[in-house]
Order: structure tokens, then sequence, then C-alpha cells
């Protein structure tokens, strides 16, 4: 039987990426716009944390099993921000973008270190007291200006050294085989494949 799992996000990049890599798995995977869920309030001080808040706040409005993901950028210049304040970081993917070029002006190439960060959590319902929790990171660089139309948030300016390309370059396919997320979400799938077979 298909089992229904509320996606914490409204960010459609986010859910076509999530449904991609679980189309092995026996799931429907629905937004939490679909039960008028409103997003939570993200003051926890981690990525694993604001992760656990979200998908309990899905599961609590949806009644169903939810999967969640905080996820950001670090950058090593910048002391590790804009971090787990990347998605609010100036307002939008654009600005976002400019204010990071502009915190970077001036900083050579080999100082602009930086990697992507995924925790995924998922929740049997809003009180479970042990989450699933995975985890995936993906090093890179930042560039001095956006190169390629693909992908979302900072991916046009992540410079990706194995493929010589930004992030926003890549098909979906190859991101999703490397990227943060990509390997956060093959690590929650296995999790999930164990529960599902207990079942």
């Amino acid at each position: 039987m298909t089992q229904k799992l509320v996606l914490a996000t409204g960010n459609v990049g986010k859910l076509k990426e999530i449904q991609r890599i679980f189309s092995g798995l026996d799931v429907d995977i629905v937004p939490q716009s679909e039960f008028d869920a409103p997003e939570a309030d993200e003051i926890g001080l981690s990525f694993v944390e604001n992760a656990i808040i979200k998908a309990r706040s899905a599961a609590a409005h949806a009644g169903l099993p939810a999967l969640a993901d905080d996820s950001g950028i670090e950058v090593d210049a910048l002391q590790g921000e804009p971090g787990i304040h990347s998605a609010r970081y100036a307002g939008n993917d654009e600005s976002n973008i400019d204010k990071l070029l502009r915190e970077l002006s001036g900083t050579a190439d080999d100082q602009r270190t930086a990697r992507f960060q995924c925790v995924m959590v998922y929740v049997r319902h809003a009180a479970d007291p042990v989450p699933l929790i995975s985890q995936g990171s993906w090093e890179g660089r930042i560039l001095t200006e956006r190169q390629g139309e693909g992908g979302f948030g900072y991916d046009p300016v992540f410079f990706v050294p194995e493929h010589g390309c930004s992030a926003a370059e890549l098909s979906a396919d190859a991101k999703n085989a490397i990227s943060h997320r990509g390997k956060a979400l093959n690590e929650m799938m296995l999790l999930l494949q164990q529960v599902y077979a207990q079942k």
C-alpha cells in the first residue's frame, strides 16, 4: 500500500527534487500547502533543530508522517554565514545571491570555499520521540558572478570543482547524484525502506 507523506516545504524546486529521488519508494509525497499548513517558525539554532520543528509542524497539521529538511550554505570567509539563515539572508533567491556576492567582494578565489549542508528529518507523527535523521554536505566555492539557468537558491554562484561549472549548470540527475540534499535523501530513503519493510 502506498504510504502518504507530507513534505514540510512550499518550495516547488525542493518538492520536485525529492519526488525524483524517492521515485523508487512506494510513497506519495504531497506538499504541506495541500493541508493549509503554515510555515513553521524556524527558531532552532541548527539545521537539525529547524528540520525537526518543520517536520513536527507539518505532521500535526496533516495528520500524516512528515518529511522535512533544513539546508543552507556555509561560507568559510563569512565564518559559516549565512548557514541556517540562508533562505532568509536578504529576502529571496536573487537578493540572497546579491548580498552574498557583496559580502565576498574582493575575496580571493582560494578564500571563497563553501559548502551546502542538508539535514533531513522524518517523523511518524507530530510527537514522534525518535525522528529519523540523515545529513549530507557538498563542498565547493562561491563564484564572483552567476553562471547557469538551472537549479534554485544559491546554485548559480556555487562552483562544483569536479564538474568545472556552477550547480545551476548541472542536469537534475547529475546534481542529485552529488548534492547535499541528494546525499541526505538517499540516506533517508535507505532508512525508510527499513521502516516500511517492517510493516
